[in-house]
């Protein structure tokens, strides 16, 4: 029998635990721990909460987690509930799936000044992760920034316009709904260093902005390429910009709240006195595909800044770290014996959800090759002892089904569950 511990509950986590099923049938058991009582990670509270259908995958993770040979330990924090190491002792090997949930630094004077966040404590409010429902962001103002040129900034600044009515059948937490509804926003200005055709933007994130009942997105026409040069884009990329092409057409000036686009900017300093109140941004020009400081300099107000630029792993006590990378040192995948890590947590915060499950699959096979028969090791057994004897609060797979459950039944009209934001909370809904 092998042993397998996956820390992380996300994507990249069931996807290993579904390869190893596949791998080695009934002669493997996985624990799959996660510091909080609820599983899924990213599905849960990075996913926008309006796109329910992405959030769907999770059923597919739920067919591996009712395997019984697969199982949930969650409310167990790694490297202080219990080391790398002691699971090393227990498991013939030790997977880390733990993402990237941490905001990569916006490095700019001001950026410590009140109202500016990253887009992980951003998200991570307004999906209720328990780590940021204190964050409380002042939606008092006139005009936010959303710095990045990916598909996080269009979420963040398609939630930060939309009306009540429009989050319906979503799963948007109740004090972000409450707050978004008394908002003074009016103007979204997303600033992208590069320009049109950098964008990371995929067709169907920027179509849903000419969709919103009070949002308009405005592009600059004076911003856009010639159009013959679009025909050598990747055929994602051509579409993308053919949206930014019929944004171009749009008033600002007539829009409840405009949606701009601000290229060729890069911010160089955050402005206010204890808050933020405006940017300091320099006009840029591509030179070789990067971009160039022209030396022209301008402000551009703002009551709320949200930086969209990009996240980084978490470092773990014992596991070596590329700190210019943001995420584990590993060759491959393979960290130390018996130590590997997989999606984010190896290669850093690219690709989509499903880009993790090729991921999953290639990490089992190195582990396959690895540790052949086991070792022998306690496995579960000997986690579940120490547990004891820490007395861990440990929480099962059925233990979330019973939270979830109380989730659904405490959802608003239409929308499929009200998260608990509360960790405690979630022990009691377990019962």
């Amino acid at each position: 029998m092998r042993h397998i511990a996956i820390i992380g509950s996300g994507p990249a986590g069931y996807y290993t635990a579904e390869a190893a099923l596949k791998q080695w049938g009934e002669d493997v058991k996985v624990d799959i721990f996660d510091r909080l009582p609820v599983p899924f990670g990213l599905i849960r509270t990075g996913v926008a909460p309006d796109h329910q259908s992405i959030k769907g995958v999770s059923r597919r993770y739920e067919q591996t987690a009712l395997s019984d040979n697969v199982r949930f330990v969650g409310n167990v924090t790694i490297g202080q509930d219990v080391s790398i190491e002691e699971l090393g002792g227990f498991y013939d090997a030790v997977v880390l799936a733990t993402g990237a949930p941490r905001d990569r630094p916006l490095d700019l004077p001001g950026d410590r000044l009140g109202n500016v966040f990253g887009s992980a404590a951003f998200v991570g409010w307004y999906n209720g992760h328990p780590e940021f429902t204190s964050l409380a962001p002042d939606l008092s103002g006139e005009t936010a920034v959303v710095i990045g040129m990916g598909n996080v900034a269009l979420d963040v600044a398609r939630i930060l316009s939309k009306t009540r009515d429009e989050f319906a059948g979503s799963d948007i937490v109740a004090h972000a709904l409450d707050a978004l509804d008394v908002s003074k926003l009016r103007r979204i200005v997303i600033l992208g260093r590069r320009g049109p055709h950098q964008i990371m933007m995929t067709p169907k994130e920027l179509g849903e902005l000419g969709h919103l009942s009070r949002g308009t997105p405005v592009v600059d026409p004076q911003d856009l390429p010639d159009g013959a040069e679009d025909a050598l884009l990747e055929p994602g990329i051509r579409k993308s910009v053919s949206h930014l092409r019929a944004f171009a057409g749009n008033d600002a000036k007539g829009a409840d709240i405009a949606i701009e686009f601000d290229f060729f900017a890069a911010p160089r300093a955050l402005l206010g006195n204890g808050k933020v109140e405006a940017i300091e941004v320099e006009r840029t020009r591509i030179e070789d595909g990067r971009a160039v400081g022209t030396g022209a300099f301008y402000e551009l107000p703002a009551s709320l800044v949200v930086s969209c630029i990009g996240y980084r792993t978490v470092p773990v006590p014992g596991v070596p770290f590329d700190e210019r990378a943001g995420r584990f040192a590993n060759d491959e995948g393979r960290i130390l014996p018996g130590l590997y890590c997989v999606g984010w947590a190896r290669r850093g915060p690219s690709g989509t959800i499903g880009t993790n499950r090729p991921d999953g699959f290639a990490i089992i096979e190195q582990i396959a090759a690895d540790i052949g028969e086991g070792a022998g090791k306690a496995g579960r057994a000997g986690f579940d002892a120490l547990a004891e004897t820490r007395k861990l609060d440990v929480v099962t797979f059925r233990d979330w089904k019973r939270i979830e459950e109380a989730e659904s039944a405490r959802a608003r009209s239409g929308a499929p569950r009200e998260k608990f934001v509360d960790v405690a909370d979630m022990i009691r809904a377990r019962g």
